[in-house]
């Protein structure tokens, strides 16, 4: 019987697990082939779903599953923090016991870290527990300057920090708060979602300054304090509540591997996702992409689970002495929260940037709902 590992049970890990049990013809008495996932949270966050979150539109128990309800039949989850991983004999250890495998698939995700102490400042939003605190202290907001910063480059979710914005903004006008209330949002990027296209990007900074939140590009943090954010262009701005982006970086188990690039994440083969060694794949955000024009893809999850499913087609395809036939290509849609129950579709071929074929639709309540039925799908598909 042959042994798949697949190391993550986030947005990539899950489809890879899911699509990879779909196509193993395993049945509750008869299992042909294991598949082991290991990860290290009981508890499973959707986390598209945080900017809702940060503004009371959703509670823990909407957005969350336990983990081992991935479980099926010839499907493992097994649970605690992976120790040393070995791509060369494929294999890992976990609570002192070691696992090999026939075929690896890495999904770990990025690790968070605090930087200039912003944890004892603001609210992480791309936790669970930070977008949650951040509703609890705008509840009680009274007005003021609120912040969102984006703390670091590259981040996972490179829209997540303008919905965040967009949804606030919304909030405090519906809460009587905009006379005496900003929104700001500070970023190094020069501009947002500059992987998207020029033509994307404006529209998206179009959209901001309609709502009357204060964009301040290329703005890279060097201090903050309980009351002021420092930038290295010289600038600083006063703030009352403050939400941010952490710092993103490859798992410390991770970088102790071999699996570890000289570009700070895992390097693969683009279109199949395979690393140095063989039999060993990596999806999702821990990777680095370059796509034939040159451009670094963006961490979104739309392409985590895209890279799952050809990962785990072509593994079933090697396992049945068949080439592998499917490959990736970065091409897909999002939808962008724009408050009062709207979203903009935006999405198209990611490999073609600069020839605008990244497209953002205009916010509609069509798109809201979409957003909506992806995260109620995604837990009646997979739990």
């Amino acid at each position: 019987m042959k042994t798949i590992l697949v190391l993550g049970a986030g947005t990539g890990g899950i489809v890879t697990a899911r699509e990879l049990s779909r196509f193993s013809g395993n049945e509750e008495d008869i299992n042909l082939v294991k598949i082991l996932v290991f990860e290290k949270e009981k508890t499973n966050v959707f986390w598209p779903s945080l900017p809702w979150v940060m503004v009371g539109k959703r509670k823990q128990e909407e957005i969350t599953e336990k983990t081992n309800r991935l479980q099926a039949s010839g499907l493992e989850v097994i649970k605690g923090e992976i120790e040393t991983i070995d791509p060369e004999n494929i294999s890992v250890s976990i609570q002192g016991k070691q696992y090999k495998g026939d075929y690896m698939v890495v999904s770990l995700g990025v690790a968070q870290a605090d930087v200039y102490n912003l944890d004892q400042f603001g609210h992480n939003f791309f936790t669970l527990k930070g977008a949650e605190s951040f509703y609890s202290d705008i509840q009680k907001f009274d007005g003021g300057d609120i912040a969102l910063l984006i703390s670091s480059l590259p981040f996972k979710s490179p829209a997540a920090p303008y919905e965040a914005a967009m949804l606030i903004e919304d909030f405090v006008r519906k809460n009587n708060m905009a006379n005496n209330t900003t929104v700001s949002l500070y970023t190094p990027e020069a501009g947002p979602m500059e992987f998207a296209g020029p033509e994307a990007s404006q529209e998206l900074r179009d959209l901001l300054e309609k709502k009357g939140i204060k964009y301040y590009p290329n703005h890279a943090l060097t201090a903050v304090s309980g009351n002021k954010l420092e930038f290295s262009n010289g600038k600083n701005y006063s703030y009352n509540l403050l939400a941010y982006t952490p710092k993103h970086q490859l798992p410390h188990v991770i970088q102790k591997s071999p699996l570890a690039g000289k570009s700070g994440w895992v390097e693969v083969e683009r279109k199949t996702l395979e690393t140095a060694f063989k039999n060993v794949y990596a999806i999702g955000d821990i990777t680095n992409i370059t796509t034939e024009t040159g451009t670094i893809l963006p961490k979104i999850g739309v392409f985590a689970r895209q890279q799952g499913a050809v990962v785990a087609h072509n593994i079933f395809r090697k396992m049945a002495n068949q080439a592998p036939d499917l490959t990736f290509v970065p091409e897909g849609k999002y939808f962008i929260e724009a408050g009062e129950g709207m979203a903009s579709e935006t999405g198209g071929k990611f490999s073609n940037v600069g020839k605008n074929e990244v497209k953002m639709a205009t916010p509609a309540q069509w798109g809201h709902f979409s957003k909506w039925w992806d995260e109620k799908f995604w837990f009646f598909k997979n739990f």
